[in-house]
């Protein structure tokens, strides 16, 4: 069985009468977790509405390019099929009574062929794109399930209700990298559908980059050797587990997808892993509080491969007068509060900007700048600095820069969950 570890960092004293216990949980994948004896399907969802044939059809022409691109970095053996979306969906490749294809130089070849072929036109109905992709794959239960998804627009020709449910019919079924193209898409719609399938969001500022994207998207795909991977978590009777958060390489809320086991434990997905891959969580527990001296588990933290466990650790928490101990803050959960409250911060003051409260704007994007500096977020202060100027970065002193572009705009919100990982050796 492939091997894994969980390690737990936290302060565990807390002053009489609290109750609150937070842990940064690091998961990180052993070098025996290799895609080689590991089934494996690709999907790769392309919009092909109208208006990738803007800006004289770079759009349509791009996404084909870095389709046949993308079906170049399939493995062999690899199940594939390439999807276009519109109004509807339609199976690109392979035909329809084959539903999947297994990749061969053969096979990509043909793909390639039907790809160049692809023509956009119609609307959008993203709702339906990931309801054909679940039923495909559906055909390989056991394999490690991804997709890619690309669109330059909004969800426009179908109801919010019809999305909620395709979402909701997906989730757990595979894992969805989505890419937005341009500037004419929804940040938070397309946020919603990669959270709710376990992938990433980002933008793709020019058509020009598209190719290069897709390369990497797939190159990380198949990489990944291990997908039933989740954290199981145990609180005693009279607690409660308040949230479980992934906080690198990029914040994602997942409290919200736990499973239950039983009544005291519930299962949180994690996706599919690579081998040497690391990612850190905050747990955060509420706990009956103690007098001083008292000691409790205030949790177990087990990693699971389908339901074998393969690593454990243990929250605690342990009550004294020490103020030198219970104020503390253990520096994994410091560190990962702030880039939390950077995200806070970044959100907040796009949203003002777009408002036109340009004081509440300069006052949250200035204590942006200031905690991205303080952690060391290089490729965040980078991305502040072309919607700010930067007075002074330890204080947060900045000015609203006059005019700032749509995509620049989007690009700090798409890119604003993205962490710095903590320096555990310093």
């Amino acid at each position: 069985m492939p091997s894994f570890t969980a390690q737990v960092f936290q302060n565990e004293y807390l002053p009489e009468r609290d109750g609150t216990v937070d842990a940064v949980v690091t998961v990180t994948a052993g070098e025996d977790v290799t895609p080689a004896a590991t089934e494996a399907v690709e999907i790769l969802i392309l919009d092909r509405s109208g208006s990738m044939n803007e800006e004289g059809g770079a759009k349509i022409r791009a996404a084909r390019e870095a389709a046949c691109a993308a079906i170049d970095q399939l493995r062999d053996d690899v199940w594939f099929a390439v999807l276009g979306g519109n109004t509807t969906t339609e199976l690109v490749y392979p035909d329809l009574s084959e539903g999947l294809a297994r990749s061969s130089r053969v096979t990509r070849e043909q793909a390639q062929r039907r790809i160049k072929r692809v023509q956009a036109e119609e609307g959008t109905a993203i709702g339906g794109w990931l309801l054909t992709a679940g039923g495909l794959f559906a055909q390989r239960p056991a394999a490690i399930h991804h997709a890619i998804l690309l669109t330059d627009g909004k969800n426009q020709h179908e109801s919010a209700q019809d999305l909620d449910a395709a979402l909701a019919r997906c989730a757990g079924v595979f894992q969805c990298d989505c890419r937005g193209l341009g500037a004419d898409w929804n940040v938070a719609e397309l946020r919603r559908i990669a959270s709710t399938l376990l992938g990433s969001v980002d933008i793709i500022p020019h058509p020009s980059q598209m190719e290069q994207e897709f390369r990497s998207l797939i190159e990380a795909a198949m990489q990944k050797g291990v997908a039933a991977v989740s954290l199981r978590l145990w609180a005693p009777q009279g607690s409660k587990v308040e949230f479980v958060k992934q906080v690198s390489p990029n914040i994602e809320d997942l409290t919200g997808k736990a499973v239950p086991v039983n009544a005291l434990t519930g299962d949180v997905p994690l996706g599919s892993w690579s081998a040497g891959e690391s990612r850190d969580y905050h747990v955060q527990v509420t706990i009956p509080p103690g007098n001083v001296g008292d000691e409790r588990l205030a949790a177990r933290v087990m990693l699971m491969l389908g339901d074998q466990q393969v690593s454990a650790g243990l929250v605690k928490a342990i009550w004294t007068d020490d103020e030198r101990l219970s104020t503390r803050i253990n520096r994994e959960v410091a560190h990962y509060t702030g880039q939390a409250e950077l995200a806070e911060a970044i959100a907040d003051g796009l949203a003002a900007h777009e408002a036109g409260d340009e004081r509440t704007a300069t006052v949250r994007l200035g204590r942006a700048v200031q905690l991205a500096h303080e952690s060391g977020n290089d490729d965040t202060v980078q991305l502040l600095r072309q919607v700010v100027d930067v007075d002074d970065a330890e204080s947060g002193t900045v000015r609203l820069k006059p005019n700032v572009d749509k995509l620049t705009a989007m690009t700090l919100d798409t890119r604003s969950t993205r962490t710095v990982r903590v320096n555990k050796g310093s």
